[in-house]
């Protein structure tokens, strides 16, 4: 016994001691934080201040040592993801990442992203290139400082990153443009489901937009648009696409989840946003609310930062890699985002001449197409993948990554040459609204909904990015790209894009659904999101007379569904034929429908909800099911802008006692009662869930189905994943609720690929009393204090202060580093508190 006490006690000394070593090998990547730094490139001090949270508040004397400055943090605390998203907008991320990252870079170099970024590089001048040099040169400083030890993930893989510039910024927005902007797969599986089962059909899978959404901007008295979902004009563009391409479907190639999903956005991106005048707020001034619902990754998406130099007096959240404040606020206005689909894509069938396959038809005309030869590197191949791209007066032919038959080429206006930085610029300096609505005139794309208040006590609303008007159609399927008749004349304008400003209800509530009454003059997307948040914003808005930030922050995480009432309505019709379903029956009648983590009738509802889906489309859709339920059908993430909109289409049906054209047997032409199907898809789900979580219905719990997980690409290594992923955890909240969480529609369900990223609360009374979540932590380096912390203050569904005036920041402050001009050397003094 001695001698096995002995061994065991050497044991954990041994194991003590590797840990020890380990982490303190770790701490060797951490940024010094304290203390003084010498560099070339700045002009005078500059200031950090991190406060309780690793949060640096920057103080300069010029805009040009600020925006260096935050280069310089950004590098600190995220070098390894900006290394990772400039590749990946690049197409360059097989280069380090191997076979794995492979499609990734050949749909990103098909799309043309590096080629729009290294175009509007190219043409960049003024104030917007002299940000970027000074940003990359803050960078190229810490890079060249910290050479050999910017992040443990570089010596894992072998490789030092090359020197930043100014393009880079630009590939990463071409990537989240991507993310935010859904018309083309929408496109693509529209005409599949028109060839599979005809247009008209095709047409009627559609919903009707719900009634119940709340207006934020009313009409003119002018004809009625197909804003929305069902329409005539989609059932006549899927028509002429039925004519032209014919059918059936070609099946789609298998929609397997990419490994980098849950690491790069390719998942649809939303929000939830509103704003109360001072006669709805409890301060007498506004309150704005948002809260951004992303990719979930660790390093987290969102970097928090407060910039204070020359024109700038801004805090909020940044996105590493690009300068600047994303949302946030500054001395005079507050703003919020939320992704707006508008349509900014249009896929054109070309016309290919038989005797040159790189010659296409327009007006009767033959047209030689533009060649790119894409050489993609991929570590461990010996040779590179080329991959050659043809590019149409309208865009890049991009059939191939749908493994479409007929040549589609895309026209986008993330392919034309902006400046999105001088946008980004003005509104974060933007004193008023006039200064406000100049500064998203230059955005263009992604596009995006922006909520607004000032300390005037104006709020306001407007839809910004580059909206086409076509000369024919609406780009809601594929459209003859030989005939001239469907391109693209012109963009709206400022003054007729979406906006309100202090309207007479006096608040404004948007969550990516349709925010134009029916008789607004132009075609903004028929790839809106269900209304059933916004509607569920205007329900809590109106419930009492004025509100907190503290109620707001509330809201924000609220699991109220009114989907799950009316799908549970239907459910309770349901005769039992036996005690378990009996049982399930009786959960369902008592429930709450709040889809709260430790439910065990939401797991109930959402399984029920997705086998009741495949009972009714299955035998009809055939292989596009599973698009048309909401995977993703690029497989490369986990899930569409479809989700939702099939989920108000069954509901529809259910409440629609004439609705049955999708009810019948596609055979025999005879059909079900809603009550059969219903009954039908409650006998899988509880045969599903004994087999996969065992008889005990109590330990069924949401939290247990519905997880989410923040995993680090180094992760996908095991067992490296114990070292740089956190979770699973359990989730509440789903597509449809505040607290929105999504998953891909698939049982057993995998981890969320998009959750309440950042929570946000401006408080325009007392810009200190503002307050912020981002999930996650403002480091990416694990050995960091800040890598995680904000983890557990997220889960609890808190928020933490936004220290603004000076006295407010040095109350928080945890660690002040100053940056000087270097003189005749550079010194280094402290070391990383973090």
């Amino acid at each position: 016994m001695k001698k096995l006490l002995v061994a065991l006690v050497a044991l954990i000394a041994l194991v003590a001691a590797a840990v020890a070593a380990v982490v303190a090998f770790l701490r060797r990547f951490l940024p010094e934080t304290e203390g003084r730094v010498e560099l070339n490139g700045i002009h005078g001090p500059v200031e950090i201040v991190r406060d309780h949270w690793g949060v640096p508040h920057i103080y300069a004397t010029s805009e040009e040592d600020l925006f260096f400055a935050q280069g310089y943090v950004h590098a600190q605390d995220r070098m390894w993801q900006m290394e990772l998203q400039r590749r990946a907008g690049a197409g360059r991320l097989a280069e380090i990442l191997g076979e794995p990252a492979l499609e990734i870079d050949r749909t990103f170099r098909i799309l043309g992203l590096n080629r729009a970024a290294e175009d509007e590089a190219a043409a960049l001048s003024g104030e917007s290139l002299a940000v970027l040099q000074a940003y990359s040169a803050g960078v190229n400083a810490y890079m060249r400082l910290r050479r050999g030890s910017l992040g443990i993930e570089f010596r894992l893989l072998g490789f030092e990153p090359q020197p930043w510039r100014p393009v880079d910024s630009f590939y990463w927005a071409k990537v989240l443009a991507t993310n935010l902007s859904g018309n083309m797969t929408s496109e693509v599986l529209r005409a599949r489901l028109a060839r599979q089962v005809g247009a008209d059909l095709a047409a009627d899978l559609e919903p009707s937009y719900p009634a119940s959404n709340p207006v934020t901007v009313p009409g003119d008295g002018s004809p009625p648009q197909p804003n929305g979902w069902r329409s005539d004009a989609l059932r006549d563009a899927l028509r002429l696409v039925e004519q032209m391409l014919g059918g059936p479907a070609t099946p789609p190639p298998a929609a397997a989840r990419s490994p980098l999903s849950g690491v790069i956005p390719l998942n649809p991106s939303a929000s939830n946003q509103w704003v109360v005048d001072g006669a709805h707020s409890a301060t007498g001034r506004p309150l704005l609310a948002n809260d951004t619902h992303m990719m979930v990754a660790m390093p987290a998406l969102w970097y928090q930062a407060h910039l204070s130099g020359g024109r700038y007096q801004v805090a909020g959240v940044s996105m590493p890699g690009v300068p600047g404040v994303v949302i946030g606020h500054n001395d005079h206005i507050a703003w919020g985002m939320t992704t707006g689909w508008q349509d900014s894509q249009d896929l054109y069938v070309e016309k290919v001449n038989p005797a040159n396959p790189r010659e296409f038809e327009f007006r009767g005309k033959w047209e030689k197409a533009e060649v790119v030869r894409e050489v993609i590197l991929v570590k461990g191949r010996s040779a590179p993948l080329v991959e050659e791209v043809l590019i149409t007066r309208h865009g890049p032919i991009v059939s191939k990554l749908g493994d479409e038959k007929q040549p589609l080429a895309l026209r986008w206006t993330a392919h034309d040459v902006t400046d999105p930085v001088s946008a980004f610029l003005g509104v974060n300096r933007a004193k008023d609204w006039n200064d406000f609505r100049a500064a998203l005139d230059k955005w263009v794309t992604p596009p995006h909904n922006f909520v607004y208040a000032d300390t005037a006590g104006n709020i306001g609303f407007l839809q910004a990015g580059r909206v086409p008007v076509r000369g024919k159609g609406h780009g809601m399927a594929p459209a003859p790209g030989w005939t001239g008749e469907y391109e693209w004349e012109r963009f709206l304008t400022v003054d007729e894009i979406p906006q309100v400003f202090n309207p007479e209800q006096g608040w404004i509530a948007v969550a990516n659904n349709v925010v134009v009454a029916h008789d607004y003059p132009y075609f903004l997307s028929a790839d809106l999101e269900d209304s059933v948040r916004a509607t569920r914003i205007a329900e809590l808005l109106q419930s009492q007379d004025t509100f907190s930030a503290a109620e707001f922050a509330r809201f924000q995480r609220d699991t109220a569904s009114a989907h799950a009432r009316r799908f549970v309505q239907h459910l309770l019709k349901i005769q039992p034929t036996n005690t378990r379903e009996a049982a399930v029956l009786d959960l369902l009648r008592a429930w709450d429908c709040k889809i709260d983590a430790d439910s065990v009738a939401a797991s109930i509802y959402h399984v029920c909800q997705l086998n009741a889906l495949h009972t009714i489309f299955d035998r009809h859709l055939g292989e596009q099911a599973d698009g048309y339920i909401g995977i993703d059908i690029t497989g490369l993430g986990d899930f569409s802008l479809y989700q939702g909109r099939t989920t108000v289409r069954l509901l529809e049906m259910l409440d629609n006692p004439r609705d049955t054209t999708w009810l019948r047997d596609p055979m025999t032409g005879i059909p079900e009662t809603k009550t059969e199907v219903l009954h039908r898809a409650l006998r899988i789900t509880l045969k599903q869930m004994i087999a996969t979580y065992g008889a005990d219905m109590t330990k069924w719990t949401w939290g247990r189905l519905h997880r989410v997980e923040f995993a680090h690409i180094a992760g996908a290594v095991k067992p490296l994943n114990l070292l740089f992923n956190r979770g699973p955890y359990p989730m509440g909240g789903d597509n449809e609720t505040l607290l929105r969480a999504t998953t891909r529609p698939e049982f057993p369900f995998k981890p969320a690929g998009a959750i309440d990223a950042m929570r946000f609360v401006a408080d325009v009374s007392d810009w200190d009393r503002s307050q912020i979540m981002v999930a996650g932590g403002q480091s990416g380096h694990v050995a960091s204090k800040h890598y995680d912390d904000l983890i557990p203050l997220w889960r609890d569904g808190l928020t933490v202060p936004m220290p603004f005036s000076r006295a407010a920041v040095e109350r928080s402050a945890g660690a002040r580093l100053t940056l000087y001009p270097k003189q005749r050397g550079m010194r280094t003094n402290g070391a990383d508190p973090m």
